[in-house]
Formats: structure tokens, sequence, C-alpha cells
């Protein structure tokens, strides 16, 4: 069996243990907000293990994909800073375009997270969750693992990996299919960011892992204060 296809087998296997926990949990999840989360926190759980089961049947660590020991903290936290600029600025791009194609939309719906206005206690569990599922875990997927195994199926250059960018910000663009075609186009551009940024940091996943996280804290602060 080729490297190619087993690497595509992999692929298979991570999107769809994800896909099936979502089609099968989110039924039994019903209007619950929080369960809907849980189901999704599974399924990105569970991509994360199956990645690991293959890092270790090939015989590889953790850092193939980018996570590594952190040398530097200060420099760390600057190239992320620096990710997180880049990354809104493609979200606010991919806006603008979106906007002139189909006007202005609603404003979004945030009734959902009503739970965490003035909720300290609940804040910080959310953030947690959102930290191992969002943060960690869609940098992982689709920055560390997807565009680095695309890039290897095709070849491994440099026009590989500008493949790989587009591909996999297309799929973490879709992956948000419940945000509307609007959102779909905002994090299409946003994660084409966060690869350009996380391959130009010699592919330190900590920087897009850490510019994520500040979206993340962004978000859920503004709720909790809302």
């Amino acid at each position: 069996m080729s490297r190619h296809f087993t690497r595509l087998l992999e692929i298979a296997a991570v999107f769809g243990a994800a896909l099936i926990i979502i089609v099968v949990g989110l039924p039994f999840a019903g209007d619950n907000f929080m369960a809907k989360q849980l189901v999704i926190w599974v399924a990105n759980v569970a991509m994360i293990l199956i990645i690991a089961l293959g890092l270790k049947r090939r015989g590889e660590g953790w850092s193939h994909f980018g996570v590594r020991r952190i040398e530097n903290g200060l420099l760390l936290v600057g190239a992320s800073l620096l990710a997180f600029v880049f990354a809104i600025a493609a979200f606010v791009v991919g806006s603008i375009i979106m906007a002139n194609i189909t006007g202005i939309p609603e404003s979004a719906d945030m009734n959902s997270y009503e739970f965490l206005s003035g909720n300290l206690p609940m804040l910080f569990v959310a953030l947690s969750g959102i930290f191992i599922a969002s943060s960690f875990g869609e940098e992982f997927v689709y920055r560390g693992f997807l565009t680095t195994r695309i890039a290897e199926m095709m070849g491994g250059h440099k026009r590989a990996w500008i493949w790989a960018v587009v591909i996999s910000s297309l799929a973490f663009g879709l992956a948000h299919y419940s945000w509307g075609p609007m959102g779909i186009v905002q994090t299409t551009f946003m994660g084409a960011a966060l690869a350009i940024a996380w391959i130009r940091a010699k592919r330190n996943l900590w920087v897009v892992i850490i510019a994520h996280a500040y979206m993340d804290v962004i978000l859920m602060v503004q709720m909790y204060l809302a």
C-alpha cells in the first residue's frame, strides 16, 4: 500500500470519525446548546486521538506537526500576536468580500451564550473546553495534521504546500457551515492566514494555537460581559 494512499486513509479516518460523532450525537443534543457543544468537543478530541495513534504507528512524534518544546516564551508571544493580527485582518477581508456579494447580514443571534453572562465559573469552564477543542484542537487538526499530510501527498515541494494551505483552509471554512455562507468565507480566510503564519514560523504550531486562543478569549469575555 503506497504512502500516499495510507495518508489519504488516515485523513478519511480522522474526519470520518468526527462526522459520525456529530451526525449521531447532535440529534440527541436537541436544542440544548451545552449538549451540542459537548458533541463538537467529543468529535474534536476523537480526531486528536486518531491522529496521535497515526503518529505512534508511523514512529513520528508530535513535533512532526509542529507541537514542539517551547524554548523562547517572549519570542513565541510576539509571533503569536502577529499571527493573531494577520488572522483578524484576513477575517475582516472575508467579511468585506461577502458583504459586497450578499449584503451585510443581520447581527448574529447570541442568545445561546446567555448562560455565560455574568457567570465567572461558567466562563472558566467554557474557556477550558474551548482551549482543548478549538484553540489546540482546530490548529492541531487543520494546520498541523491536514496541511502537512496534504503537502506530503503532493510531494512536499513549495507548490504542494500552497495547495495544502488552500485545501485545508477550505476544509476549515466548511467545518463552520453552521455559521452560514458569510461564516464559511470568513473562517476560510482566517484559516489561510493562520496556515501561512504557521509556515512562516517554521511550522511551530504553538504560534497559531496561542493566536487562536486570543480570539477565543475575546469572544468568550464579550459573552461574559454582555
